[in-house]
């Protein structure tokens, strides 16, 4: 098959979104199909078109930038020759411009299929309640142009106004995820470097400093913590400078990370390379991910710290529960709640041989083969009832 796969921002760029992205279609060309990524060139530095790991890679220009999102004049015409090209059109929303593409696979009798990964809720101010409305409006019109829609787990589908509107047309695909793996001179460099003091608890966190992630949850919860593990550590591994629309929040809680760096509690580790991933979770004794709203529905950090055995500390949001839920590796604190959060980390550093789990089950489970196969099974069915004779 020939499958065209469209979304804002691919690689370089990071997000849980662009790294399943990336994910999936290698394993989808590792699978013998050709596959072409269409996206935004959101950086001049970048090249209009490139191969990455197989994925040929076509980035629009864009004009201008409008809150997160990007205009592109052209996309239009680009995104008609490549889905007149290609046999499938994989959409990943949220995606201002996922409608047009949706029906133009409509028009053009190519199946049309949107992975939903999350809900868009921009920060505070009327401007951006428009931006996020228009969004809303327009990842609507995808869905309902849309053969099918794609959501990790049942649960997030279940509470997610956006997708009981499609449930008629809604498949449930657990992600991609995958490590490279990672030597015990790799590991031990890493914690050499960020860690030198030696042995002590390492709370691990990995995300952009964005408001939705619930940094703030987690610095109110620390005191707690640190009564009990008075040397415990936070390793805070993702970009926390110049993330797009989080200024505010970066002068709000950077301060306070800071002031915690000081005491030695806390290690801004920057955005780490997928080598330097595989080393940073070994080196954690808990990861914790406390989200606050439907902008998260799963977490793939979860299963990346439970392929190497760590247990994991999640907000109690509909999809984001999921991890702890299907593997036993970890527990859920109320969202937004800093006592909750302290408790449930406190039960996990001091009762560790009861989140063991088994990281080899977790690995099978959500390998990209096994979500590529899964794909090409749904392509292939809508194949067959959108083109017949193809």
């Amino acid at each position: 098959m020939k499958i065209l796969v469209a979304l804002t921002y691919y690689r370089p760029h990071t997000s849980g979104l662009t790294i399943y992205a990336e994910r999936l279609a290698r394993a989808l060309v590792q699978r013998g199909h050709t596959v072409t990524v269409l996206t935004s060139r959101y950086d001049r530095g970048l090249p209009r078109r490139e191969v990455m790991d197989g994925v040929q890679v076509v980035r629009v220009p864009v004009l201008m930038r409008v809150s997160k999102g990007v205009i592109q004049p052209t996309l239009g015409l680009e995104a008609t020759r490549q889905i007149w090209a290609h046999d499938v059109v994989h959409l990943h929303l949220p995606q201002f411009d996922a409608a047009g593409m949706a029906l133009r696979g409509r028009l053009f009798r190519r199946p049309a299929v949107i992975t939903y990964h999350c809900d868009v809720l921009l920060p505070p101010g009327w401007f951006n309640r428009v931006v996020n409305a228009v969004v809303h409006g327009m990842d609507h019109l995808a869905a309902t142009f849309a053969h099918q829609v794609v959501t990790y787990t049942q649960d997030y589908a279940d509470h997610s106004p956006f997708l009981q509107r499609y449930r008629h047309k809604l498949t449930t695909i657990l992600p991609p995820v995958e490590l490279p793996p990672a030597s015990p001179e790799a590991v031990a460099a890493l914690r050499r470097r960020f860690n030198p003091q030696g042995r002590r608890p390492v709370i691990g966190m990995a995300a952009r400093l964005a408001a939705e992630k619930g940094v703030e949850v987690l610095l109110d919860a620390l005191p707690r913590v640190l009564e009990v593990f008075p040397d415990a550590l936070v390793w805070y591994a993702g970009p926390y400078e110049g993330v797009l629309g989080e200024e505010a929040y970066r002068r709000r809680v950077l301060p306070r990370a800071r002031a915690l760096e000081a005491q030695g509690h806390w290690r801004f580790l920057g955005l780490l390379s997928p080598a330097e991933m595989a080393a940073f979770y070994p080196n954690l004794d808990v990861l914790v991910l406390p989200s606050l709203n439907s902008t998260e529905s799963f977490g793939l950090v979860q299963i990346e710290a439970m392929m190497n055995g760590v247990p994991v500390v999640a907000s109690d949001l509909p999809g984001v529960r999921q991890p702890v839920r299907l593997t036993g590796m970890g527990t859920t604190a109320a969202v937004g709640d800093p006592a909750s959060l302290a408790q449930a980390l406190l039960q996990v550093l001091q009762h560790p041989e009861a989140y063991r789990g088994d990281p080899a089950a977790v690995r099978e489970r959500f390998s990209p083969a096994r979500a590529a196969e899964a794909y090409e099974t749904l392509f292939s069915r809508l194949l067959q009832r959108v083109r017949p004779h193809f």
